[in-house]
């Protein structure tokens, strides 16, 4: 039988959606932190195949997802191309900027990644040995846009100011550095795909601050760039995309970027995206993260009103962001229980 997620993204309509978490293998699971204080730091946990593979199956052991994502994180890609990149405790990441030519010039070409991605691609094939039969392995990429913010700014910030400005005031420079990274995306999904991937997503979570002409040249265009080189390679593998903050422009986003699926933040309402956004393909989402930190029958009745808003179409239950560290473990499972209980 057909995995229930592959099932949805190819159009059909399930009585129960398919159910997975962004970030599901994540701080707000004991296990995990378990794992993570065995590996030492958050780098070595990504880069160790054992561990990685560890914390990847520990929520499809604990809630029986339909899927399992890869774990790992969308700056390991800037930092194979050569960005020094390290992590500071209850701060985030922190990466070597790029403001100029001579940072640009710096970078390592696209062929090189693999040296230092191939850890990765070694934790996917494991996965893929691993996972129960009825469970997906999805594998993913940072967008062009959300990992430039990243490298310009060398942190996460509010607004992507630096991203912005670089593009505004040296637009060559930022036009190569996003051309830089669609070809390293490319190459990246598609070696996790050789190695064992059965869908892939793109997440560009900080689109949202792209406005007009600038959301589709620096989101949309190099996600449909991705998106149809890999279908060129991997016809049969099915993408989902995420323009986080897209909001009336999730209704193009099907058509725009070539994506099987378009997931959806919370920030839409679901018989909106529903009746716009559904109607041209499978989408998933858009239950608020919040929910899974303070439970109880908002959760419960969100959970069904999603539901029930997507059940005349291809959809994947899911959250519109990745579930935060504070969340309590019992409402994921209250969460799935609501789901599947009808």
């Amino acid at each position: 039988m057909t995995k229930l997620l592959l099932r949805a993204l190819a159009g059909e309509t399930l009585p129960t959606p398919p159910i997975w978490m962004m970030r599901q293998a994540g701080r707000y699971l004991p296990e995990y932190m378990a794992t993570r204080a065995q590996a030492g730091d958050f780098l070595s946990l990504c880069y160790n195949p054992d561990l990685a593979t560890e914390v990847t199956l520990q929520p499809i052991r604990r809630f029986g997802f339909d899927a399992a994502i890869l774990f790992a994180d969308i700056l390991l890609v800037p930092q194979a191309l050569g960005a020094d990149l390290w992590f500071v405790q209850g701060e985030g990441p922190r990466l070597s900027t790029i403001s100029d030519k001579t940072g640009l010039e710096a970078l390592k070409p696209v062929e090189a990644i693999h040296d230092t991605l191939s850890p990765i691609y070694e934790t996917v094939r494991r996965l893929a040995g691993a996972l129960p039969q009825e469970t997906t392995l999805i594998g993913f990429a940072g967008a062009p846009w959300t990992v430039a913010t990243y490298m310009i700014a060398g942190r996460g910030t509010p607004d992507q100011a630096p991203a912005h400005a670089l593009k505004r005031d040296e637009p060559l420079i930022f036009d190569a550095l996003i051309e830089r990274l669609t070809e390293a995306t490319i190459a990246y999904l598609s070696a996790q795909i050789d190695s064992g991937a059965e869908v892939v997503k793109l997440f560009d979570s900080w689109a949202g601050s792209l406005e007009g002409d600038d959301f589709d040249r620096y989101s949309l265009t190099p996600m449909r760039q991705i998106i149809t080189s890999l279908k060129s390679t991997h016809p049969s593998v099915p993408i989902i995309a995420f323009p986080r903050g897209g909001g009336d422009r999730y209704a193009e986003a099907h058509a725009a970027t070539g994506a099987d699926c378009i997931a959806l933040d919370q920030s839409v309402d679901a018989d909106w995206a529903a009746a716009h956004v559904q109607i041209n393909g499978c989408v998933q989402g858009n239950l608020a993260p919040e929910h899974m930190v303070t439970g109880g029958d908002a959760l419960v009745s969100e959970t069904r009103r999603i539901a029930r808003a997507f059940s005349g179409g291809p959809h994947i239950f899911n959250l519109g962001h990745g579930i935060t560290p504070d969340a309590d473990p019992e409402n994921v499972a209250l969460m799935i229980e609501t789901l599947r209980s009808g």
